[in-house]
């Protein structure tokens, strides 16, 4: 007996070992996409998100002021000004540690000190921004370049979502992307549900020829890949016209979630009580109005079972809308596609794309907690039968 409990508590503390493992592993980068998603491009370059509330270094590229601001004195031109407020790339007041005038050594000078280069060149900087510029040629056009290393403080921001929701144009039209992805996956999760939930209660309760070969048959089809059917799918969508469009992406996203949708489902309804079906029949509902008004209240929690499952999946789907969704302008590109496009053509916007990987995640995550207590039960359907 003492084995049997001392087995039985051990278990339970290696599960829930296993559970706050599993939740921290989840956690950690669901958090460091969130924060970074508040993030400038600059903070996000200088540290990481863990070390978003403190402040960080970072060197700063600026350019001095060039032949338009130079004055000649005893043959020396002279440019005078402030390097954190003058010109449109100033980063403001920040403190600033050194600096340098060359891509090699950044941080070669301390502030106050004469950084002398070239012939007979210098460059003095001052903490508060200030600097002079010294040359026995004419400056460039450009100005001297010089790198600043600045301390910055933390700093957020919302423009990025605004840039991800709101902005019609920009960013490969990423808001365009994000609606896009709404308009494929809520029809393509509304659509299977009521299909199958036909199709279920007429496999549950209604007595007809074939019934068992297409029972069988909905479990078959469980086990079809996906990509064995993805050819052949575009193949007839092409001849009958829905192949580049919503329409495809519909019927593609239904004809995959059929299967799962009626097996989820049809064992559900089985486990309902057998005795409200019939007390509905002797008092002369008709099979329709036993559906409606009985089956589908009662097979709500099964319903959103799928309903999560749906929309996760075709949500985060990349493969269907890539195959189904064929658009060489953008303009029914889904948020999967735009994310790696952005990849592989701009990996720089690190701030964009943190933002748009958390909408990605986000907006699942939301429908998983609104539907999660009908979850556990819906997969349960008729597992456990009362007596």
């Amino acid at each position: 007996m003492t084995g049997s409990s001392g087995t039985k508590a051990a278990l339970t503390w290696a599960v829930n070992v296993s559970v706050i493992l599993l939740v921290l592993l989840w956690l950690f980068p669901t958090v460091g996409l969130f924060v970074s998603s508040f993030r400038t491009a600059d903070q996000i370059t200088a540290s990481g998100w863990w070390a978003s509330l403190t402040s960080s270094q970072q060197i700063v590229q600026l350019r001095a002021g060039g032949r338009d601001a130079a004055t000649e004195k005893d043959g020396i031109f002279i440019v005078e000004g402030n390097l954190l407020t003058d010109g449109a790339d100033a980063p403001g007041p920040v403190e600033i540690t050194a600096f340098g005038v060359s891509s090699r050594a950044v941080d070669a000078y301390k502030i106050g000190d004469t950084a002398e280069f070239g012939k007979g060149k210098t460059f003095t900087l001052k903490a508060d921004g200030t600097y002079r510029y010294t040359s026995a040629d004419r400056p460039r056009r450009r100005g001297q370049r010089v790198f600043v290393t600045a301390v910055l403080p933390p700093e957020f921001t919302s423009e990025n979502y605004g840039t991800i929701l709101f902005s019609g144009s920009g960013q490969d039209n990423m808001a365009k992307a994000f609606f896009n992805t709404l308009t494929v996956t809520i029809p393509a999760t509304i659509i299977p549900i009521l299909i199958a939930a036909f199709a279920a209660y007429a496999l549950a309760w209604m007595e007809f020829p074939g019934r068992a070969l297409l029972i069988a048959a909905v479990v078959g089809l469980l086990v079809v890949p996906l990509q064995l059917a993805l050819i052949p799918l575009l193949q007839l969508h092409n001849n009958i016209g829905v192949g580049k469009g919503y329409l495809g992406v519909w019927l593609a996203h239904t004809g995959f979630g059929l299967p799962l949708a009626i097996y989820l489902l049809r064992n559900y309804m089985v486990g309902l009580p057998r005795d409200i079906i019939e007390n509905a029949r002797v008092d002369g509902a008709t099979d329709f109005q036993i559906f409606t008004k009985i089956i589908l209240p009662l097979s709500f929690p099964a319903l959103a079972s799928f309903a999560i499952f749906q929309f996760l999946w075709t949500w985060n789907d990349l493969l269907v809308a890539k195959v189904f969704l064929i658009d060489s302008t953008g303009q029914t590109t889904v948020m999967t596609n735009q994310i790696v496009e952005l990849l592989g053509t701009r990996g720089g916007n690190w701030e964009i794309l943190a933002t748009a990987a958390f909408i990605s995640i986000a907006v699942p995550l939301a429908v998983f907690f609104i539907l999660q207590r009908y979850l556990v039960r819906g997969l349960l359907a008729g597992s456990v039968k009362g007596g």
